[in-house]
């Protein structure tokens, strides 16, 4: 799985509504500030983070598989 983006928003996004309690709401503020961004740019970033490192986390997965199954699909070729 290829990694996505990055706040360089491209032609047409979707948008989507996310819910959060008032302290979480109040966490996200504190956050973005700190860093000197938007909540929205802040969030999207966030989101994008996690959809990466689940895929680098699988790709780890399945090369490590690949790599202790290489002696038993030699056996068997």
């Amino acid at each position: 799985m290829t990694p996505c983006g990055t706040t360089q928003y491209r032609n047409r996004m979707a948008g989507l509504n996310l819910r959060f309690t008032d302290e979480e709401l109040d966490a996200l503020r504190q956050r973005a500030a700190q860093e000197g961004r938007s909540m929205q740019a802040f969030a999207h970033d966030a989101v994008i983070a996690a959809i990466n490192e689940h895929s680098r986390l699988f790709n780890e997965a399945a090369d490590h598989v690949l790599k202790a199954s290489a002696e038993l699909n030699r056996r068997l070729a």
